[in-house]
């Protein structure tokens, strides 16, 4: 593939889902990509980027592509740090200000969710903190990738997602031929939708939401998709909701209407509550 076919093909990717790779990835694409031509009996790159804007199964490719551009890699319980300061810093505080205007509803987001591990985990902790006994719990995992949102709703894992597997979880999984699967009880609390993150109309299905899990998704996006992808989240957060990212991305060079907040343990992104909503002094 030459530099002009990249160019072509990355930039046309780029507008759809946000992925963006540097002039210098040409290989890596080229590599990632073989196997899609070949399936689809295409000869060469410049057929395939035809295909990608007139085929009437563009989309679907589009989809295809962005799938293998990117790293599904995902585990039960990954950086329990992040995890800690969730259980034991915000859920708390959501709680209190849910009972503060009247409601027992939680909402969390899983922005790319990948296979689900992500958003189980988030139910598990959610259940265990027994903070929320009676509430309306809700834990909505989004991706690009239909074949990953299959795997999801399966809700049943090998051992490479139990690598960071904490034992007092044991018991949200039961044992079967398949594999290990998660406890319907758990099951019951997720739902997972397809939602492309750059389509942000099509955001306003995730509703308005406590808490943002958007974790090793914007490291693939070029800046001028970030900052798109980072209005739509905190278009969708509550007033004093968070963002969780990954352990390598931060909005510290980034303008946005975020605010930081330090916790003992992680360093997550807030969006701000209005001065005339904050509670008076000494309450």
């Amino acid at each position: 593939m030459g530099l002009k076919e990249f160019r072509l093909l990355r930039d046309f990717v780029n507008r759809f889902c946000g992925i963006y790779f540097a002039d210098d990835s040409t290989y890596v694409v080229e590599r990632r990509l073989r196997e899609r031509l070949r399936q689809l009996g295409i000869e060469d790159f410049t057929e395939y980027y035809r295909y990608l804007r007139y085929h009437p199964n563009a989309d679907a490719e589009l989809e295809a592509a962005a799938e293998v551009l990117t790293t599904n890699e995902t585990y039960f319980f990954r950086e329990a740090y992040q995890l800690r300061a969730f259980t034991d810093e915000i859920l708390p505080v959501v709680r209190g200000r849910a009972l503060a205007r009247g409601s027992k509803r939680l909402d969390v987001w899983s922005a790319g969710c990948s296979s689900g591990e992500e958003v189980y985990t988030i139910a598990m902790l959610i259940d265990a903190s027994r903070l929320f006994e009676g509430w309306d719990v809700r834990v909505f995992g989004n991706d690009i990738s239909r074949r990953v949102l299959r795997k999801a709703r399966g809700a049943t894992y090998s051992s490479a997602s139990f690598r960071a597997m904490i034992p007092d979880y044991e018991r949200y999984f039961i044992d079967t031929d398949e594999g290990r699967q998660v406890h319907p009880r758990i099951r019951a609390m997720c739902h997972f939708g397809h939602l492309n993150l750059m389509n942000q109309r099509r955001a306003a299905i995730v509703g308005r939401v406590d808490v943002t899990f958007c974790r090793n998704v914007l490291i693939y996006f070029d800046d001028a998709s970030r900052r798109k992808v980072l209005d739509t989240i905190y278009e969708r957060l509550n007033r004093g909701g968070y963002l969780l990212l990954g352990h390598s991305e931060s909005l510290l060079q980034s303008s946005t209407a975020f605010e930081i907040a330090q916790l003992s343990t992680d360093i997550v992104y807030r969006r701000p509550i209005p001065y005339t909503e904050l509670p008076p002094r000494g309450t």
